[in-house]
């Protein structure tokens, strides 16, 4: 197994060129996203009694993934490093996928399209650690980005209408 990984990293990859341009703006972008999270979690101190446990996990749970992505995309890939980080952060996005089924303030009893993430979430994130087994960089890299820009960016910009508890505490 360390032949094969030091055979591929030599190759280039394994990242060892460090990471590109798009895996350095959706690293920012996790960190600006992060930003705003805290930021509207702090501003909502006052109603944080009033919050369902359940909120909390994902909020936890997200702020874990937006953590970790800039630290895995960011510095050298193939390492046991980013390897334990990487499950940490798939187990975190797959925590997230799976208490989102449990919110339903909006509409309550009722999924709304943003779950279609979390379900499209429940089947990459497998597809994501069996294509890091496989050492199929490609499709991991591939699969990886998707998950960012999908179910870390776009799904947390819909998080902050107003209408919706991270929208009210920061912008309300």
């Amino acid at each position: 197994m360390a032949r094969a990984s030091e055979a591929l990293r030599a190759r280039g990859e394994f990242g060892s060129t460090g990471p590109d341009k798009l895996e350095k703006l959706l690293g920012a972008l996790a960190l600006v996203m992060l930003a705003f999270v805290t930021a509207a979690v702090l501003r909502g101190m006052d109603e944080w009694g009033r919050v369902p446990g359940v909120v909390w996990l994902h909020l936890a749970t997200i702020a874990l993934a937006l953590v970790l992505t800039p630290v895995l995309l960011w510095r050298m890939r193939g390492t046991k490093g980013h390897r334990v980080l990487g499950y940490t952060w798939c187990a975190a996005m797959l925590a997230t996928a799976i208490d989102s089924f449990f919110i339903r303030l909006q509409q309550p009893g009722q999924l709304s399209p943003i779950h279609a993430l979390s379900f499209l979430t429940l089947v990459l994130v497998p597809v994501l650690v069996l294509a890091a087994r496989r050492h199929d960089v490609y499709r991991h890299r591939r699969t990886v980005r998707g998950l960012i820009i999908g179910a870390l960016l776009i799904a947390g910009f819909f998080t902050f209408p107003f209408h919706r508890l991270l929208g009210h505490w920061l912008f309300g």
